[in-house]
């Protein structure tokens, strides 16, 4: 988690981005998308700088305009990481925001969707946030995985995941690298049992799901095509 990709492009928090509303879920709070009765649902799990970051709010918006209940959590407690604090670099703010708390905070709110009549749960996490899918993914609270520039997620981790996974790497990533992408896929497809897809995409880095520059509209396109590889996933898999 110490490489410098992990910090690029930081995007500009707004507590107010997004088209819908912050509630409560499971413990955290959430900023939640999509029609309330739904019985499909998905959750967003963000990379470092969290919850309020509007790209990742508006991906939210437009995978609830296809039906599911989106919900994207505040695992960090209002304390994203700030890379203008000088007094806590990467490395002194991860011991506090683990992915192993992350995970342990996102049960309750697995639990929380199913008691609230949820009956099929995908998950997607982004960078700092795959890490905590993967280990839903291997406990099977979740139906559907979905990584995108992943950071921290092993190659043993993908002998022990359960669900459906895609995973959707970067050509130029030294957190993720296209030999590690390749390995996951090698470890799933020996894994007849487990359906996978995994996609290596041209000429982007590490990030570029969700910190891209929306007036490239180079950048744009390939954030897109993520996107809707994303939601394909959810929607084949999530019933």
């Amino acid at each position: 988690m110490s490489g410098s990709q992990c910090c690029e492009n930081p995007p500009t928090l707004n507590p107010g981005s997004g088209c819908d509303s912050v509630t409560e879920i499971g413990g955290l709070k959430a900023y939640v998308s999509g029609p309330p009765d739904a019985k499909l649902a998905v959750l967003l799990i963000s990379d470092i700088f969290g919850y309020e970051a509007p790209l990742l709010r508006k991906l939210a918006d437009k995978v609830a305009a296809a039906g599911f209940y989106v919900v994207v959590p505040d695992f960090f407690h209002g304390d994203p990481y700030s890379p203008e604090n000088l007094e806590r670099p990467l490395p002194v703010w991860i011991q506090s925001h683990g992915t192993n708390k992350g995970f342990e905070e996102a049960k309750p709110v697995v639990a929380a969707l199913k008691s609230k009549g949820i009956t099929s749960l995908g998950a997607a996490g982004f960078c700092w946030g795959a890490k905590v899918v993967v280990e839903l993914a291997k406990l099977d609270l979740v139906q559907s995985a979905v990584l995108l520039h992943p950071s921290l997620v092993t190659v043993d981790d993908m002998k022990e995941v359960k669900p459906p996974i895609a995973i959707l790497g970067a050509e130029f990533d030294h957190i993720s690298p296209p030999d590690l992408i390749k390995q996951f896929r090698e470890v799933l497809l020996a894994r007849p049992n487990v359906n996978c897809f995994v996609k290596l995409f041209s000429g982007v880095s590490h990030g570029w799901a969700v910190r891209y520059d929306e007036s490239d509209e180079k950048a744009v396109k390939s954030a897109e095509e993520a996107h809707r590889d994303m939601l394909e996933w959810f929607v084949q898999y999530l019933k």
